[in-house]
């Protein structure tokens, strides 16, 4: 029998990343911040003073060019495939989206506190969220999970960070916050499956 796919909705969050990338393209240039900024980027004095608070979702979907669009699908791609055949594909919906969310919120906190604005988009909230779920989900199997580990994933985590703090025009809290907060979300909806105990007949 045909097998159904099994990562459908990493697969569509992907196709829809890349969708919104192509049409953008096609009216403008997405290196462009102020571009950007007119079809949904996160700017904090359009969230807060001009009550633009979509734009803490609709960033999530757009990329400054080809090479952020590319290294996110491939991190989201690996991510994704992992975690959602855990969690399933609600769950792995919500950990995606809310982390995505939480990542530009606490952006959004530390640019109005520190007063650096600056025009932010891209999935890496909420991929750095998918990273802190599959981190816990790794602990929660004792430390491994098919071929992760729970070294691997906080390798990839110190990686990832390190990269984003000694880069430049990174939005390193987007990162941090959607880390925890996807790591939270792990913690809450994540259910380990039970070791199958199949039934044995007794005797007559």
């Amino acid at each position: 029998m045909r097998q159904k796919p099994k990562a459908v909705c990493t697969a569509a969050m992907i196709i829809i990343n890349i969708a919104v990338f192509l049409i953008l393209s096609v009216f403008g240039n997405t290196e462009d911040a102020v571009f950007m900024l007119r079809h949904g980027a996160m700017y904090e004095p359009m969230v807060m003073q001009g009550h633009e608070y979509y734009r803490i979702f609709t960033s999530m979907f757009m990329h400054f060019g080809i090479d952020h669009l590319l290294n996110n699908m491939v991190l989201l791609g690996a991510l994704g495939w992992n975690l959602e055949l855990e969690t399933g594909k609600v769950r792995f919906v919500v950990i995606y989206l809310l982390s995505g969310i939480g990542g530009n919120v606490l952006s959004l906190y530390h640019g109005l506190s520190a007063e650096t604005y600056a025009v932010s988009a891209g999935a890496s909230g909420a991929i750095f969220g998918l990273m802190g779920a599959l981190l816990y989900v790794v602990i929660a199997n004792k430390g491994r999970l098919g071929r992760l580990s729970g070294r691997g994933i906080l390798f990839m985590v110190a990686l990832s960070l390190y990269f984003g703090l000694t880069s430049s025009g990174v939005d390193n809290w987007a990162h941090i916050g959607g880390l925890i907060r996807g790591f939270i979300l792990g913690a809450v909806l994540y259910r380990r499956p039970k070791p199958y105990s199949p039934y044995i007949r007794p005797e007559a």
